[in-house]
Formats: structure tokens, C-alpha cells, sequence
């Protein structure tokens, strides 16, 4: 049986967190290799030996923070942006000669991660004012400061307002695509349904139609009735007024098992369940006096849902004949096994089909080809194509390549 289709949505901003994780790690490291090697030139190294381990043990112990979007809490991005304020202010009263020099600050460019985590977390605004707040503390901390530093300050600014606004488009553009993943699995469903109903329940008004007309009497209101119930379901299939929700995939495939099958079971000679049917013995009932069935003399297996569409869009191409060509009408169909593919085809000595008369009968809500032939075949990853000439007949192509057991049984 075929399940519901899951929509999986994969988060952009996790492999952010997860870039971020490893940034901070890196440019703790970074920090106290700076310090290792120009420890001899601090006045106060007391000052900045207690700073970084500060930091180090901070970084370490919030790993699990910047992991993800939840994590990350407001009040854990304001501890953290006020570490790496408080070593960039820090950093004179640690070594003095860093305002003259334009030396990197204490922390160095681990302050750039903090900055980060706010444009991940909150978009540009929230970069901005971060980015902001360590402007303010480096034109402090530097006392008169250089061009470097305006250009250092400049281009920590940009850079986290670019990301902040990419990772707010990147949102954006998910939540979009997740919107239409899910409107095209409704979609897909309710074209199900909707073929499961053409299948069975208009057809029968449809007859109980024709055939209270003709009877005249009481039958005949009945008729009229099963005519107006027609209309307005094909109005409600048509416009997509079915709320798919309500009905299960597992539902809708039990009722077409069982108007396939019977209320006993399959009686197609299948393996079970999970193992390939014989498309031949799904076909075997459509033949008798008015319809010739040609087919191999080996078995044409293909799985099961594949071979169960299959065999109904070939019914519904014979009700087609029988509609529109009448009950006279002969009809031939001709099945053929190729090592990539099964390929049916129905062909009848109806008067055709006139051009223009499909794209017609779909805007009247008649969906007949539209969804119980091309929409079954579709679903399976097969085609269908009509051809039909006015006073020759009409042919339907039925294509089911041999690729579709993952697709028909998933």
C-alpha cells in the first residue's frame, strides 16, 4: 500500500549553527596562541591569563548553545556579547602598548562569532546592533582610533548585517518551499480521491441518469435527481472543494482495492501484498465479446500499485468507449512487456474524439482522461497519450516504466 507522502524539510540554518559551533572553537584556540606567543610583551599578563580563561571555559561550556535556533536564547546572546566587550575593554589594563599599536584585543576575532550568533539568530537588525556594541567598545578600547580600526570595525558590521539578512531570505524562501511541498501532496491526494469518485460514484449516477430517462415514470425523477447530484459533485471534485485532509491515503487506497479486488480480496493470481502482480490476470475480466485482449504468453509482472493503476486507467478507457463510441463498439487492447517498460494499448472503432473536446469536457469538470487515465499513470511515473482522428477510432498509450517499484510502493 502506498503511505502518506512526508514533506521533509531540511533547516538552512543548521549547517550555520553548526559553522558557528566550529568558529568559536577555532578562535578561542587562535586567542591564547596569540597570548602564548607575545606573553612576554603584556605589563599585566595576570590580567589577560584570567580573561582567557574565563573565555575558554565559557566557549567550551556553551557549545550545546549555539547548536541550534532554540538554544540560543536572548539571554545567552547577551552573556555572550558581553565577554567579548568586556576583554576588548579589558585589553589596555592588560597591555597598554595595544592602543598604539593597533594590536589585536584579548579576545581577537572570537568577538566576531558573537556577533554572528545574533545575525543566525535574529536576522540583521539583531546583527546590527551587535555589530554596533562592538564598534562602540573598539573606538573605547583604542582611545584615538586608526584607520585600521575604523576599517576593522566597518567590515565586522557589513559582514554581519549581510549574513543576518541572507539567513532571514533563506527562511523565507523555506518556509515557501515547504508551503508548496505541502500543497502539491494535497494536491496529489485530492486527484486520487477525485479519481477514486469518477471511478465509481459518478459513473453510477451517470447510469442511474441514462437509465431513469429512458424507464420515464417515477425513474425518471430519479434520474433527474442523480443528474443534479452529478453536476454538483463533479463542480466539488473539479474545483478542489474536497478537504483532503479528512480522508487518509491508507482510506482511499483500501476503497480502490476493494472496487478492484472485491470485498473478498485480490483474485489476480498476485503473489501477496508486497510481491509483483501479474498484470495479466487484472486484465484477463476487461475482455468478452465486444473487447479483445491480446497480451504475452509469459506473466508481465510489475508491483502492486503500479499494476492496480494501471489496469484501472485501462478500465476507465473502456468506459470511455463505451460512452462515447456506445455499446457496440468494439474495443482491442494490446499489451506489451519491454525490458524497460510495459506498455497497454486501447484502441477502439469508435467515431474519435473531435479536437478541442478534452480541454472542454475538463472546464465542465468531466475528468475522466484527465485524472482516472493521465493523473493514474502520472502518479506512477508512467505516461499516457491519445491519439484520436475524427471517423477512425481512438488510441490510448498507456507507459509504465519498469523504474517505478520504489515509486509505486513507497
Amino acid at each position: 500500500m502506498a503511505r502518506r507522502e512526508r514533506v521533509v524539510r531540511m533547516s538552512v540554518e543548521l549547517p550555520l549553527w553548526r559553522a558557528l559551533t566550529a568558529y568559536r572553537v577555532l578562535t578561542t584556540g587562535y586567542a591564547v596562541l596569540l597570548f602564548v606567543f607575545a606573553r612576554d610583551k603584556y605589563e599585566r599578563p595576570s590580567v589577560a591569563v584570567g580573561f582567557l580563561a574565563v573565555m575558554v571555559v565559557w566557549t567550551l561550556a556553551t557549545l550545546p548553545r549555539v547548536a541550534n535556533a532554540a538554544a540560543c536564547t536572548k539571554r545567552f546572546l547577551g552573556a555572550d556579547l558581553t565577554v567579548a566587550l568586556t576583554g576588548i575593554l579589558l585589553t589596555p589594563l592588560a597591555d597598554a602598548q595595544a592602543q598604539q599599536i593597533d594590536g589585536p584585543t584579548l579576545p581577537s576575532i572570537w568577538t566576531a562569532g558573537s556577533v554572528l550568533a545574533f545575525a543566525i539568530k535574529g536576522g540583521w537588525r539583531w546583527a546590527g546592533f551587535a555589530s554596533s556594541l562592538v564598534a562602540v567598545a573598539n573606538i573605547i578600547e583604542r582611545g584615538e582610533p586608526s584607520r585600521d580600526t575604523f576599517h576593522n570595525v566597518l567590515l565586522v558590521w557589513v559582514a554581519s548585517i549581510a549574513i543576518g539578512y541572507v539567513v532571514e531570505v533563506a527562511r523565507a524562501s523555506e518556509r515557501t518551499l515547504a508551503r508548496a511541498l505541502e500543497i502539491e501532496a494535497a494536491t496529489r491526494e485530492r486527484e486520487r480521491l477525485a479519481r477514486d469518485i469518477h471511478d465509481s460514484v459518478l459513473q453510477v449516477l451517470a447510469m442511474v441518469q441514462r437509465r431513469g430517462t429512458a424507464i420515464g415514470g417515477e425513474a425518471a425523477e430519479l434520474g433527474r435527481m442523480a443528474g443534479e447530484q452529478e453536476v454538483a459533485l463533479r463542480t466539488l471534485v473539479a474545483g478542489g472543494l474536497i478537504p483532503a485532509s479528512r480522508v487518509s491515503e491508507d482510506e482511499a487506497q483500501g476503497a480502490v482495492v476493494r472496487l478492484v479486488d472485491g470485498p473478498d480480496g485480490p483474485d489476480d493470481g498476485s503473489a501477496g501484498a508486497d510481491g509483483p502482480v501479474d498484470l495479466r490476470m487484472l486484465l484477463a475480466p476487461r475482455a468478452g465479446c465486444r473487447v479483445t485482449l491480446s497480451e504475452p504468453g509469459a506473466p508481465v509482472l510489475l508491483p502492486v500499485r503500479a499494476a492496480r493503476e494501471l489496469a484501472a486507467a485501462v478500465g476507465a478507457a473502456l468506459d470511455n468507449v463505451r460512452r462515447h463510441a456506445g455499446e457496440d463498439a468494439q474495443a482491442w487492447i494490446l499489451v506489451e512487456d519491454w525490458p524497460d517498460e510495459v506498455i497497454v494499448t486501447v484502441r477502439d472503432d469508435g467515431p474519435g474524439i473531435p479536437e478541442g473536446r478534452l480541454a472542454q469536457a475538463e472546464g465542465e469538470g468531466r475528468l475522466g482522461v484527465a485524472l482516472s487515465i493521465r493523473g493514474r499513470l502520472r502518479d506512477i511515473g508512467g505516461t499516457a497519450e491519445l491519439v484520436s482522428v475524427p471517423g477512425q477510432g481512438t488510441e490510448v498509450e498507456l507507459k509504465v516504466p519498469r523504474g517505478t517499484r520504489g515509486k509505486a510502493e513507497r
